[in-house]
């Protein structure tokens, strides 16, 4: 007998396990009979008439109660140290219910935090130069460092790289696997994989035991860059895996950026590709931090604040202090005296700081608003 308390995800991790269930059937199956039970208890002609049903996955829907065993997926989980989010969960990110095909389950090693909406994805080619590797573990660490998660899929080359600067930097950075938790790949970063879940989270939309296939990378980089407010490639020749993400940032809202090579390299055209397509050209992590946008949901911190836009991640205490005294409803100069104890003109010189930088805009001579 099937726990009561459990039916939902149990439900949930069913549909997930259905072969050829893909986010955008998943969708579909949801949106005609709004649960997952629903979908198992609906009649054969009802579900033939959800696009992307064809004769083979109604089979496969209607066998799925006696084929097959969450619980025995969700006891392996249990067994090996892995979580399980489902959509309706409070710690399944936000960031993901806001793309068309967000996965239905999510398989987790490590912790996802309210603060990973502040993410920036780093991704490029495997077969990486010196050159593209320490821009990766530059930017990564530099991010890092400023307050932002790096998300990436722990391929070699650049993937990895970018992990790296991010954990020397002693920052978050999540990683994204095209394979089950247990069939970690490639397999030499096991030990990186470790370090990861230890500073951030590693995760799969795929079951733990499931084998890393060619065709499950490309669908995994949706969640990359749905996990991010922007993504970075560095390195990424013109047929790229990288450029697949990049095309889905764009897809999804996110910003795209890109860091030039060396006009004759081969493993940079994709990225000049970009940049004359319109990708913001990166040198530094100021140029990311300027050019992304305001979240949609302010992201709680460990000390208490609270981030409504990247750039405030790089305030020094006097420009935190100043902000924090503003507020979305006109504030005086005289109240921001008053709140934060400095002298008027240094409050005058931190509001323009903090104008520039579009954190606040003057809506008089004597009065300030946040953005």
């Amino acid at each position: 007998m099937e726990p009561e308390e459990n039916q939902e995800l149990i439900d949930s991790l069913r549909l997930s396990l259905v072969s050829d269930v893909g986010p955008i059937t998943r969708r579909a199956l949801l949106a005609r009979f709004g649960t997952p039970a629903a979908v198992f208890e609906a009649a054969p002609d009802e579900l033939r008439a959800v696009k992307g049903v064809g004769p083979k996955l109604l089979g496969r829907i209607l066998a799925a109660r006696r084929e097959i065993d969450p619980l025995r997926e969700i006891a392996l989980c249990r067994e090996h140290g892995i979580g399980i989010l489902t959509e309706s969960d409070s710690a399944y990110p936000r960031s993901l219910h806001e793309i068309h095909d967000p996965p239905s389950v999510l398989f987790t090693r490590g912790r996802l935090l309210p603060d990973d909406a502040v993410a920036v994805a780093i991704v490029g080619t495997r077969h990486a130069t010196s050159y593209g590797l320490a821009q990766a573990e530059r930017l990564a660490g530099a991010l890092a460092r400023a307050g932002m998660t790096i998300v990436s899929g722990l391929a070699r080359g650049i993937d990895a790289a970018a992990h790296r600067g991010a954990l020397a930097a002693e920052g978050r950075t999540i990683a994204v696997l095209g394979s089950g938790l247990l069939r970690l790949f490639p397999p030499e970063h096991e030990e990186l994989a470790r370090q990861i879940a230890e500073c951030g989270a590693v995760v799969s939309e795929l079951p733990p035991e499931f084998e890393p296939m060619g065709g499950n990378f490309p669908q995994r980089n949706r969640i990359i860059s749905g996990l991010s407010l922007g993504v970075i490639i560095i390195e990424a020749p013109e047929r790229s895996g990288a450029l697949i993400t990049a095309r889905l940032a764009t897809e999804q809202g996110r910003e795209v950026f890109a860091v030039p090579g060396r006009v004759d390299s081969r493993p940079s055209r994709g990225c000049h590709r970009l940049l004359r397509d319109g990708a913001t050209l990166v040198e530094s992590a100021d140029d990311v931090l300027e050019q992304l946008g305001f979240l949609v949901e302010a992201a709680p911190r460990e000390d208490g604040t609270e981030v409504r836009h990247p750039a405030e991640l790089t305030l020094n205490d006097v420009e935190r202090k100043v902000l924090d005294a503003i507020d979305s409803q006109p504030t005086s100069i005289d109240d921001l005296v008053a709140q934060t104890g400095l002298a008027v003109p240094q409050v005058l010189s931190t509001v323009s700081v903090l104008e520039m930088r579009r954190l606040v805009r003057r809506l008089s001579g004597s009065t300030v608003a946040r953005n």
